[in-house]
C-alpha cells in the first residue's frame, strides 16, 4: 500500500510533468498500487556526477524524462541570471529520448529569457564544447549519457569563462557550481514560461570544429584505419576531419557506424566492455590493418586495438594510450611544450608523471573526471585510463574522442614509415621506464547503499596485507594530504610496486578499483611478475568489492587487519 507522504508527492509531480506518456506511467503505477517502481522512480532527484547527471530515460524524479530536464534546464538559467549571464548553445547525440530533451531545454532556456543556439543534428560532445568557445556563449549543455547502457541518457553542462572565481574556458563545471545549479532546481516547483526564440545554427561551427582538429597534424602518414562509432554520433565527424587532413578514409565497422540508440551489436556501448571492439578486430584481420580505433557514442572517448605481435590484435589499456600519447608528443611534437603541462587523473598510471619529468615538462594530478583535467593552466596533453584523452585543449577543453583518433592514425602512420608499429613504440616506453601494468576491476551493484558499505567498512578496518601484499601506506581520499580537492576513494600503497584505488564510479551504479603494478623493465620476466602478481590481487580485490554486508567484509579481513583496525601505516 502506498503512504499518503508519497502518494502526494506522485501526484504533485504529475501535475507539473509536461510529458503526457510519463504522466500517464504514473497514474498506473498509482491506480495498481506499484509501490516497487514508484519508489525507484523518486528516490530523489537526479545529481550531478563525475560527468554531468545521468540516469535511465522514464518517469520521476530519478530519472531521465523531460521534467527532470526541464527544471534541471530553468535552474541552469536561475543560476546563470543570477551572474549576469546569458546565452547557451545545446547539443545532443542520438540515444533514446535526446531530440525531446533538446527541445525542452530549448523552450526553458528561450522562456527564461536566455540567447538559446541549438546544434544542427546530433553530434559528438566535443564540437558541443568546442562550440562554448566558439560562440563565445556562457553556457553550453549536451544530451548524452556518454558510454552508459542503451536505457540511460544524461545531461553534460559546460561554462564559457571565468564564473565565480572559477576560470571555465568552455569546460565542465566542478563543485560548488553543480551544488549551486542543484539548490535552483530544488525550488522549482511550478509551471515554467516557455519560449519558441532559438537559433537552429548551420554547419558553420561543425566545420570550423573539423578545420581546428585537421590541424593537429602538419604531415600526413598514411596508415591503414578501421573505425567504429560504435553505432554513436562519430563516424560523420571522424571522416571529416580525416579527409581535412588528407587521410585516407577509415575503414568503417558498417554495422556499427550509424547511430542507433537501441545498440544492436553490444551488450554496453562501452568499447572497454570485452566483446565490443569484435567486429572491428575481425575485420582489421581481414584488411591486415595498422590499427583499430573506437569511438563511445558521443565520441569524447576514444579505445584502439593493435597487432601486438605473436599474441596477435589485443585491445590496448587506457592508460597504455595515454602512455603512447605522452611519449609521442614529448619527444615528436616537443614545439607544442614550450612552458606547457601534462596532466592525468588520480586514478590513471603514475607513467606520464616520469615521461613529463623525463623531458622537463611540469606534470599535475587532479581528481577523476575531465571536468578536473580541463582546469588545468597551459595545459599541453592531459588523459584519464577510462579511454579519455585531451591531445589539444585549444580544440575542445575536454576529452575529445575525434582529435585522439586522428592524432592515434597520425602516429600510426609515423612510426610504419620508420618501418616500426605503435607495438614496438609501447615496447621502447616500457624498456625506458619500466613495465606499468594497470587494471581495472568493477562490480555492479543493484542498490548503491551497497556501494557505501564496502567503501565504510574499508575505512573502519583497513588491511594491512591483501593477497599477503603488505599495505605500506593508506590514504583516505575524504581526508586528502596532497593538496587535491576531498573526494570519496580510498589509496593503498603496497610492497613490490602495487597501488591500489578504490573510489564508486561517478556514473554508473558501480564501485571500482583501480591496480598499477610497476616492474623494473619490459623484459619477459619483468611482465610475467607483474602478471602474476595481477593474478594473486584480483581474486581477493573482486571479494572486496562484492561484498554487501559490512560485518561479512570485516570476517574477510579480520587475519588481514592493523591492529585496532588503524589507518597509521608507515
Amino acid at each position: 500500500m502506498i503512504d499518503e507522504k508519497l502518494r502526494t508527492e506522485v501526484e504533485a509531480w504529475i501535475a507539473l510533468d509536461p510529458d503526457l506518456a510519463t504522466a500517464a506511467i504514473l497514474r498506473s503505477w498509482l491506480k495498481s498500487e506499484n509501490e516497487p517502481e514508484i519508489r525507484a522512480a523518486f528516490s530523489g532527484f537526479l545529481q550531478f556526477g563525475t560527468a554531468g547527471l545521468r540516469g535511465a530515460v522514464g518517469p520521476g524524479p530519478s530519472r531521465m524524462n523531460r521534467a527532470v530536464v526541464g527544471r534541471t534546464a530553468a535552474g541552469i538559467a536561475s543560476y546563470m541570471k543570477a551572474r549576469g549571464l546569458t546565452s547557451v548553445v545545446i547539443g545532443r547525440d542520438a540515444r533514446h529520448g535526446s531530440e525531446a530533451f533538446t527541445q525542452e531545454s530549448a523552450e526553458i532556456f528561450s522562456g527564461a529569457g536566455l540567447k538559446v543556439y541549438v546544434l544542427p543534428r546530433p553530434m559528438p560532445t566535443p564540437v558541443l564544447a568546442f562550440a562554448v568557445r566558439e560562440l563565445e556563449v556562457d553556457a553550453g549543455v549536451m544530451i548524452t549519457a556518454s558510454h552508459n547502457p542503451r536505457e540511460d541518457n544524461g545531461y553534460k553542462v559546460y561554462l564559457g569563462g571565468n564564473v565565480d572565481e572559477i576560470n571555465y574556458n568552455g569546460s565542465q563545471i566542478i563543485a560548488p557550481t553543480d551544488a549551486l545549479i542543484s539548490q535552483e532546481i530544488a525550488k522549482i516547483n511550478h509551471v515554467l514560461p516557455r519560449g519558441t526564440d532559438w537559433i537552429d545554427l548551420d554547419d558553420g561551427v561543425f566545420n570550423r570544429y573539423v578545420a581546428q582538429t585537421a590541424a593537429l597534424t602538419n604531415e600526413v602518414f598514411p596508415s591503414t584505419v578501421v573505425y567504429t562509432a560504435m553505432h554513436g554520433v562519430g563516424t560523420e565527424t571522424v571522416q571529416a576531419v580525416f579527409r581535412a587532413a588528407g587521410y585516407p578514409d577509415p575503414l568503417l565497422v558498417t554495422e556499427q557506424c550509424s547511430p542507433n540508440p537501441d545498440f544492436p551489436t553490444v551488450k554496453f556501448p562501452n568499447p572497454e566492455e570485452p566483446g565490443a571492439i569484435d567486429l572491428a578486430i575481425a575485420q582489421a584481420k581481414d584488411v591486415d590493418a595498422d590499427i583499430v580505433i573506437a569511438n563511445d557514442p558521443d565520441a569524447d572517448r576514444c579505445a584502439s586495438a593493435i597487432r601486438d605481435g605473436a599474441a596477435g590484435w589485443r585491445m590496448l589499456r587506457g592508460d597504455e594510450i595515454g602512455a603512447i600519447f605522452g611519449q609521442y608528443i614529448a619527444t615528436r611534437m616537443a614545439e607544442r611544450l614550450q612552458d606547457k603541462a601534462f596532466a592525468n587523473s588520480i586514478v590513471s598510471s603514475s607513467l606520464l608523471r616520469k615521461i613529463s619529468h623525463r623531458h622537463g615538462v611540469q606534470f599535475q594530478e587532479t581528481l577523476t573526471g575531465f571536468k578536473w583535467l580541463s582546469k588545468i593552466e597551459n595545459l599541453a596533453f592531459g588523459y584519464e585510463e577510462a579511454i579519455g584523452y585531451c591531445v589539444d585543449p585549444a580544440i575542445a577543453n575536454d576529452k575529445d574522442g575525434v582529435s585522439a583518433a586522428l592524432m592515434l592514425a597520425h602516429i600510426a602512420g609515423d612510426l610504419k614509415a620508420r618501418g616500426s608499429s605503435v607495438g614496438h613504440f609501447l615496447d621502447e616506453i616500457w624498456d625506458q621506464y619500466g613495465f606499468y601494468r594497470t587494471e581495472q576491476i568493477s562490480v555492479r551493484v543493484s542498490e548503491l547503499s551497497k556501494i557505501d558499505e564496502v567503501m565504510e567498512s574499508l575505512r573502519s578496518e583497513t588491511p594491512k596485507h591483501i593477497a599477503g601484499i603488505e599495505v605500506l601506506k593508506f590514504d583516505d581520499l575524504e581526508r586528502p594530504k596532497d593538496g587535491l580537492p576531498a573526494t570519496n576513494g580510498l589509496r593503498f600503497f603496497l610492497d613490490e610496486g602495487v597501488r591500489i584505488i578504490i573510489r564508486p564510479s561517478g556514473t554508473e551504479p558501480k564501485v571500482k578499483c583501480y591496480v598499477e603494478i610497476v616492474v623494473p623493465s619490459g623484459s619477459k620476466s619483468d611482465r610475467a611478475i607483474a602478471e602474476t602478481i595481477l593474478a594473486r590481487l584480483t581474486p581477493e580485490l573482486s571479494q572486496l568489492l562484492n561484498q554487501s554486508e559490512p560485518r561479512t567484509l570485516r570476517a574477510s579481513l579480520a587475519s588481514h587487519l592493523h591492529p585496532n583496525g588503524s589507518h597509521q601505516h608507515p
